[in-house]
């Protein structure tokens, strides 16, 4: 028995060991084929990563596997992802790898299909991206050039996992998007008649003319299928499907004709309690079921029946019904009851926009509060139409105690309305106003609104509503948010586009607050990329970009950063996140301010362009207040008195809505009417005063001061401007940075009767009138920062050099007196013809002593002379 089990261990081994070396000799073909096939039978570019073949995965069947399958349109839809796929597996008798091509197709009994991913597409001309098989003739001629190579198929078994498709339809704006698709079945197709066992797991859009219908609603499906092949009628015999968690019957068939579908197939809940309604709502809303208590009714009930194709639908009749129900769910306090449901879905006449909804009543109580509702919606497909009427009492409050709805704020407030609204929804979408016509009022007290686009919550403490055939109004609005209060009337003119579509709230309001906080109106933008922060974790704020509307502003107070502002009126015109501000005036600092321009947050980092008109501001309030002043002209802040100025200016904004100084650009022309100055509030001053003892900055003439500013990338350039100090005439020009970095000089017409006693010396030695006047240039350069300035002046140098200047003058001018006297002289001597000798030697000493004071000689003593010393 010992060799007996030793030769059929041999045996063994060697089977395996033919059975994994097998698939290395047949891979190669089977890959030639699966291109060869692809190649000559799909107008597609076909793609696989790697084909796999085992004859031990699934022995005794041979296994073989397509890895990343990927086929890719030509045109017209070049370049469009079709198909692709992680993997296919098919699974096929041993017997059929070893044939030969006369031999006949491979056979194929299984597929297994994981990662799918089909997008079908018709384009607005009718042209499909799935018709990629080749024509007739193409195939005839593939077909001889290959014999009878490629794949048939008899399967036994098939199934798609993990999977996706979608059919977009340009042409009629429908879209059924499915996901999460789990699909298997099992039966026999090479016979004109069989039997399939599916099971489907899977999530639906349905999108009709661009309605949604569905929208990722869950879907199951256990159908038994009876296939006749020969009549393509698919019937349906014991069949149960969910609808979130719905569960419904249904019978009938499905027929395929050459260019259109019959359908014949009714429905129905095999159940008709209410507990079936809460179930049609996607289960992450309505929880679980199990514990709910209900009663009263509730009947789903349909048929489908006619031709379906390009211009027909099949006839409809659903209908759905509840009488007298109610439930309340064990963890909440309130109970919804009476509650009343008569609806229905139904086309007549095969004409898709004649399918109409008629909804007659949907009534519920909770508590005390009774809402009733009724409304018919008509031509679905195209321009649909609405009716519609509310009336009834609702305590928002209670709509999370009575049902499991998970709210990011809890809802408070009483909404009261009896309204009746007509329109379609063209008109909605075109803001045609004359077709929307609405009747009723809606009132709202206590109501708390908080939104991802605002930042604080909203409380209305009171708002009124009416509705007329063409405008909707304002009548009152009482609300706060934040610490800003707001008092409202205007119009509304597209409110039901901004509820029922994606269209911004257009409006004209007439706005009183008696504080009006800017930041609390702004949106919070987490999406800002960090680039665009000044800190890491910082947010920007944005303007709404729902709204599109215009404010006539009338505000005791506007806090805007650290400002604030009082008596502000104007006009705010709001749209496409850009606020423009016109005739805005409001008092601060003691003046008047008015503001023209705009601020934008559409882009990442918020825009800014603003003209300013600032009269009569006190100056050392304002240049304390506003970091801005500061920054243009932080000399100004030694200033006390009124300025007038207007400023241009443009630039970003940082995340708490103030100026980034490094981006702002344009110019200012500023005007000082009366101004004393107070040179210990400034370094700059100090260290002047030090520098040039002879001026008292105290007593500077600022009367009429005007100078032009130009700032850009971070850089002030100032003009010069001059000033008065007594006889002293000031010029000022330069530049400095936003940065603090200072680069001015100061030229000072000096008087030389200022410049020390030794320069006044001179000028009494010389006596000379026209000297009085003479004044001498000292530049004062001002560099560093504004707190750490640096003074230096070419005051020693300018002295030294005007004593230079002096002497010259005093050398010159006893040169010129001592050259008239010694013409004098000589002219009297020269005009006596007749002279003694001893004439002529006294007039000679004369005229030495003459020179010799002027060339500052000294005379030789005398005998005499040294006695008398």
């Amino acid at each position: 028995m010992k060799k007996v089990f030793k030769v059929i261990g041999i045996l063994l081994l060697i089977i395996i060991a033919l059975l994994a070396a097998t698939p290395l000799v047949l891979e190669s073909k089977i890959d030639e084929i699966v291109q060869a096939y692809a190649d000559e039978n799909i107008n597609a570019k076909v793609e696989f990563e790697d084909i796999n073949l085992s004859l031990l995965k699934s022995f005794p069947k041979a296994s073989v596997t397509v890895d990343n399958l990927k086929i890719t349109n030509y045109e017209p839809f070049q370049g469009d992802t079709l198909v692709t796929a992680t993997s296919i597996n098919l699974e096929m008798p041993i017997g059929e790898l070893l044939k030969s091509e006369s031999d006949g197709p491979l056979v194929v009994n299984e597929i297994a299909l994981d990662g799918a991913v089909v997008n079908l597409k018709t384009n607005k001309d009718g042209i499909t991206n799935y018709d990629i098989l080749k024509s007739d003739a193409s195939d005839k001629e593939s077909s001889e050039a290959s014999n009878s190579g490629g794949f048939a198929f008899d399967i036994e078994d098939y199934s798609i996992s993990n999977s996706a498709f979608s059919l977009s339809d340009e042409t009629s704006g429908n879209t059924i998007q499915v996901t999460d698709l789990n699909h298997s079945g099992k039966g026999i197709f090479s016979g004109t008649t069989s039997e399939l066992d599916t099971d489907t797991e899977a999530k639906m859009t349905l999108i009709v003319d661009n309605t949604a219908y569905l929208k990722n609603t869950a879907i199951q499906l256990d159908a038994l299928i009876d296939l006749d092949l020969e009549q393509n009628k698919y019937t349906f015999k014991e069949n149960k499907g969910f609808i979130n968690q719905l569960p419904l019957e249904f019978n009938g068939y499905v027929k395929l004709l050459e260019d259109a579908q019959e359908i014949d197939i009714t429905f129905e809940n095999p159940e008709s309690s209410f507990k079936d309604f809460l179930a049609v709502i996607p289960e992450a809303y309505s929880k679980d079921l199990d514990d709910v208590q209900t009663s009263g009714d509730f009947k789903v009930k349909g048929l489908i029946k006619g031709i379906a194709s390009d211009a027909t639908i099949p006839n409809l009749d659903i209908n759905v019904v509840s009488n007298n129900a109610s439930f309340k769910y064990p963890d909440l306090p309130k109970q919804v009851e009476n509650i009343l449901i008569n609806a229905s879905i139904k086309n007549d006449n095969g004409k898709a926009d004649d399918t109409y909804v008629n909804i007659d009543k949907l009534n519920f109580k909770i508590d005390d509060d009774v809402f009733k509702s009724s409304a018919t919606l008509r031509q679905l497909t195209s321009n649909m139409l609405v009716n519609a009427n509310v009336d009834g009492t609702l305590n928002l409050a209670n709509i999370s105690k009575a049902y499991p709805v998970e709210l990011e704020n809890e809802l408070s407030g009483i909404l009261k309305g009896k309204l009746n609204t007509s329109f379609d929804m063209n008109a909605i979408e075109t803001n045609a106003y004359k077709r929307i016509k609405n009747t009723g009022n809606v009132s709202i007290t206590d109501f708390v609104f908080s939104s991802e686009d605002i930042v604080n919550p909203i409380s209305i403490s009171k708002a009124d509503i009416a509705f007329k055939p063409t405008k909707v109004s304002l009548e009152s609005f009482d609300a706060t948010t934040g610490t800003s209060d707001l008092k409202a009337t205007g119009s509304i003119d597209n409110l039901l586009g901004f509820l029922l579509s994606d269209k911004n709230l257009k409006g004209n309001f007439n706005v009183n607050s008696d504080q009006f906080v800017v930041s609390d109106f702004m949106v919070e933008d987490e999406s800002v990329s960090e680039d665009n922060k000044t800190t890491s974790d910082s947010e920007s704020l944005k303007i709404p970009d729902f709204l599109d509307c215009s404010i006539n502003a009338n505000a005791k107070t506007v806090v805007y950063d650290n400002l604030k502002l009082n008596n502000v009126k104007g006009q705010l015109i709001i749209k496409d996140q850009k606020a423009d501000l016109k005739n805005m005036t409001s008092d601060i600092f003691d003046g008047k301010l008015a503001i023209a321009g705009n601020v934008s947050t559409k882009e990442a980092t918020p825009t800014f362009n603003m003209n300013l008109g600032v009269d009569k501001f006190d100056i050392a309030k304002s240049f304390k207040g506003l970091e801005l002043l500061q920054n243009l002209a932080p000399i100004a802040k030694s200033l006390q008195g009124k300025l007038n100025t207007t400023i241009n200016l443009k630039g970003k904004l940082d995340e708490t809505f103030s100026p980034n100084l490094t981006t702002v650009s344009g110019n200012a022309l500023a005007e000082v009417l009366t101004s004393t100055i107070n040179p210990l509030q400034g370094d700059v001053l100090e260290k002047l005063g030090g520098a040039l003892n002879f001026i008292d900055f105290k007593k500077l003439d600022l009367k009429d001061l005007k100078t032009k500013l130009e700032f850009k990338d971070g850089q002030v350039s100032v003009k010069p401007f001059k000033l008065k100090y007594d006889d002293i005439d000031i010029e000022i020009s330069g530049s400095h940075g936003f940065d603090k970095s200072m680069n001015y000089s100061a030229v000072f017409q000096v008087p030389a009767k200022y410049l020390g006693n030794d320069v006044n010396g001179l000028l009494s030695q010389i006596n000379d009138d026209s000297l009085k006047e003479l004044t001498v240039p000292v530049t004062a350069t001002i560099g560093g920062s504004f707190a750490q300035p640096t003074v230096s002046t070419d005051l020693t140098s300018a002295v030294s050099a005007l004593g230079e200047q002096l002497v010259e003058i005093q050398k010159q001018k006893l040169l010129n007196q001592g050259k008239d006297k010694l013409n004098d002289l000589l002219g009297g001597a020269l005009g006596t013809e007749k002279e003694t000798d001893s004439t002529k030697t006294d007039t000679g000493n004369v005229v030495k002593d003459v020179l010799g004071g002027l060339l500052g000689g000294k005379k030789k003593k005398t005998k005499k002379d040294s006695v008398n010393n």
